[in-house]
């Protein structure tokens, strides 16, 4: 299926591209030199598809460049926030291992002293609070 809709894609793309450069084959003079536009000292003869194209590519590279670093922070936070949950499910393992072991036998206070005993005539006396 991913080939399919990659073909989809890229197909009808290439048939543009090709287009396009059938279109545009004049060739140009791109100039680097602001001073002299009758004879540029630095400057290149291109068609224009190529022109159009490396600009768009360009473009694009730049772009890409740019959100990268604009996504640093939330690259960084992704990569903290991982961090604190593998630190989480080591110490949760931990401690299911613990809770799995048997604990030691302790022996609970007793509640009552044995010669004491908890009586009607003890829950009825005055301010006595439970």
């Amino acid at each position: 299926m991913r080939k399919f809709l990659t073909a989809l894609i890229v197909i009808p793309l290439g048939i543009v591209f090709i287009v396009f450069a059938v279109a545009n084959r004049h060739v140009i003079t791109v100039s680097f030199d602001p001073f002299n536009t009758v004879d540029p000292s630095l400057g290149v003869t291109l068609p224009l598809f190529v022109v159009i194209i490396a600009a768009v590519i360009i473009g694009v590279i730049a772009g890409g460049v740019a959100t990268w670093f604009g996504q640093g922070r939330w690259r960084r936070a992704s990569r903290r926030f991982e961090a604190d949950a593998t630190r989480t499910q080591r110490q949760l393992d931990e401690l299911r291992s613990r809770q799995a072991a048997p604990p030691p036998a302790q022996r609970l206070p007793a509640l009552l002293q044995p010669d004491r005993t908890y009586g009607a005539t003890e829950r009825d006396r005055p301010r006595l609070t439970l």
